[in-house]
């Protein structure tokens, strides 16, 4: 994408985002006007193009079976609307306002989808923190889908014995904590949470970061039982217990 066309686009969103104003921007050579209360196709023109193409996008998307290649087709789609994204958090820093849009919304489930983590929880946070709506075809709540998806790839991940980023997590819980979910979702966030540490304990070879390690395995595991009791960590949860209990008696020994 040529730096003018991405400008264009940044300028249209923000054009798009802020209705109120009677601007004119001229972006690549191009002028972009919005009127106030204006018609958005017509005041907006690069703004109708950018959903034109969204709209052939997810077209495209519907007659695409294979999972893999979904997500293989939105990570290379994803790069057309940064711009668009971009201009619209811009806006809602310097206006303190958000405005529902489905293909920011959109995007941050892509990002989700195709593993972009950091990207999707920026997103994130300015989904959330506006309270935008989701399209209705995810039949959830923001803060639910954020939670259990990022979730569900952890431990998706985990279960094959691969690593996951616990600043992921962690960043997931924090920026969802006051959201409004199902007690299962949020066990999920926490059990993890928990299956992470326990992999880098496990991987630990100093006695003493190994014993943090597993001491925070155990918190975040009683917390998703608390939340979820057959959340499937019980089993977890008893061997962390035996390994504080032997690690305390080492510690012991040695003093």
């Amino acid at each position: 994408m040529s730096i003018a066309r991405r400008h264009r686009e940044r300028m249209a969103a923000q054009l798009s985002a802020a209705p109120e104003r009677v601007a004119m921007v001229v972006a690549g050579g191009e002028a972009l006007s919005l009127s106030a209360g204006g018609n958005a196709a017509n005041d907006n023109p690069a703004a109708a193009q950018i959903m034109m193409r969204f709209q052939g996008d997810m077209q495209r998307l519907k007659q695409i079976q294979s999972v893999k290649a979904k997500i293989d087709a939105k990570r290379d789609m994803l790069p057309e609307y940064a711009p668009w994204c971009e201009g619209l958090l811009k806006t809602a820093a310097e206006t303190g306002t958000g405005v529902p849009d489905e293909i920011l919304t959109t995007m941050m489930v892509w990002r989700i989808d195709t593993g972009d983590y950091a990207g999707a929880l920026e997103l994130a946070a300015h989904v959330l923190r506006y309270q935008l709506p989701l399209p209705k075809r995810y039949e959830r709540s923001a803060g639910t889908l954020i939670a259990e998806e990022i979730a569900d790839a952890a431990l998706t991940a985990l279960g094959k014995g691969d690593a996951f980023d616990l600043g992921t997590l962690q960043d997931t819980e924090a920026l969802t904590v006051a959201e409004d979910m199902p007690d299962e979702v949020r066990a999920k966030i926490f059990k993890a949470i928990g299956l992470e540490f326990i992999r880098q304990a496990d991987a630990e070879t100093d006695a003493g970061h190994a014993l943090v390690l597993r001491t925070n395995a155990r918190h975040a595991l009683g917390l998703a039982r608390d939340l979820h009791e057959r959340c499937g960590v019980t089993k977890q949860i008893e061997k962390l217990d035996r390994a504080l209990r032997a690690d305390t008696q080492d510690q012991n020994s040695g003093t």
